[in-house]
């Protein structure tokens, strides 16, 4: 299988319902709620292109472009956007959608990344 198809084959997309017990007292989720369901997006898309153990060792800029109401569904979209040697980006995106209208936007992107380790925790090649 090529990298690009391997890239293909592990964007991940996961919906969550938001609900008032992960929110602040704006009513919108919680900016370290919204981190750690990207962190996680990240490692199964990590781990689905590597098939390897993966570990995060950074998160990149994270922009916080909409508030996530209580009451709305998140989509989160992580996609592999660079492979090096033992390590790997990985690019994820939150959008909101209104459960009962059409109405989507972007509300988060960030960026991770991973590197692939052994049974000693050492780095070892991805590919």
């Amino acid at each position: 299988m090529t990298t690009e198809e391997r890239i293909t084959n592990s964007e991940t997309r996961i919906f969550k319902a938001v609900f008032p017990n992960t929110t602040n007292h704006y009513d919108t989720l919680f900016g370290g709620t919204a981190m750690q369901l990207m962190d996680e997006v990240a490692f199964i898309t990590a781990t689905r292109f590597a098939r390897k153990r993966v570990v995060t060792v950074s998160s990149d800029k994270i922009d916080f472009k909409k508030p996530i109401p209580a009451g709305t569904i998140v989509e989160l979209i992580g996609k592999v956007t660079y492979v090096g040697k033992t390590s790997m980006k990985v690019n994820v995106e939150i959008y909101t959608e209104q459960m009962y209208s059409y109405e989507r936007e972007k509300a988060i992107v960030g960026d991770f990344t991973f590197v692939a380790i052994d049974d000693f925790k050492k780095p070892i090649q991805i590919l």
